[in-house]
């Protein structure tokens, strides 16, 4: 089998493949795409966050705040933020690399593209240090979508390459690649332990959640599945592909889920949720 995603095949050596492309289900692949998020997820802690509190603070806390209580949203959030570092990105990089990594992550996404399985990482942090902390960890070439944090010696800015075209709230849209998953016919499923998966787990097929997440997940009612680290999500996967080959049936079913976010129920040029959210 193709030890990586299609779109990869043939491509530079880069962890950013282009995101923007879901290649179709091919015969005989399992109709599996793994999605996971980055920050306290293949990262041990908010590397976003020990960046913003360990070079501006002040502020930090009080729009934080907000932003975990729904009242704005997270591009509203970073985007103010990041306007406040300065344009030299050797300190942030270097709170960045100073974090500590899951180092089962890369054993995880060899052993799914062994089995021809998609894996994308999904991040709605600052993202410049996360193709760095891959490539660190010695993970094998998957697509990274999340923001666009630049410093170009005067001052840090963000941009969002892979939001909503329609709503502003989130700066990268999780849902949107949950969905464009879906579409190709996968089951997706879904790691993540934080308030910023809220849209990519509320579409997902399977959630794995911790920390807020699984907490989000209780208060929503929606299904999902405790898990710690990657060296226990890849015995997961085996066993899952495994059995799949033996039966198909007994892939995890894909699951209809409403819309709860998106100019769907919001309408168009959101730029926080809508007030109040009571989960």
């Amino acid at each position: 089998m193709n030890p990586r995603p299609p779109e990869t095949a043939g491509a530079s050596p880069s962890l950013r493949p282009d995101p923007r492309l879901v290649p179709p289900l091919r015969p005989g692949q399992p109709p599996i795409a793994v999605l996971v998020d980055y920050d306290g997820t293949i990262s041990q802690v908010d590397v976003s966050e020990k960046v913003m509190y360990g070079l501006i603070a002040d502020g930090v806390g009080e729009a934080d705040r907000r932003y975990l209580a729904g009242e704005i949203g997270s591009r509203t959030f970073f985007a103010s933020q990041v306007a406040r570092l300065s344009g030299d990105p050797d300190p942030a990089i270097a709170i960045a690399e100073s974090q500590p990594h899951d180092p089962a992550f890369a054993g995880f996404v060899a052993a799914a593209l062994a089995a021809d399985i998609l894996v994308e990482v999904v991040s709605d942090g600052l993202g410049f240090f996360i193709e760095p902390a891959l490539r660190k960890l010695g993970v094998p070439p998957v697509p990274v979508t999340t923001n666009r944090t630049t410093f170009d010696g005067h001052q840090a800015r963000m941009e969002f390459p892979n939001g909503h075209p329609d709503c502003f709230v989130c700066g990268t849209c999780k849902r949107q690649r949950v969905l464009a998953h879906r579409a190709a016919g996968r089951v997706v499923v879904f790691i993540g332990d934080g308030e910023s998966d809220r849209y990519a787990a509320a579409y997902s097929d399977v959630i794995f959640a911790k920390d807020e997440l699984l907490d989000l997940s209780v208060a929503e009612g929606w299904p999902y599945e405790p898990w710690s680290d990657f060296a226990g999500m890849t015995r997961w996967l085996e066993a899952t592909v495994a059995a799949w080959r033996a039966d198909p049936a007994t892939l995890p079913a894909r699951r209809q889920r409403p819309f709860i976010c998106g100019p769907e129920i919001w309408g168009p040029g959101r730029t926080d949720p809508p007030a109040p959210r009571n989960s």
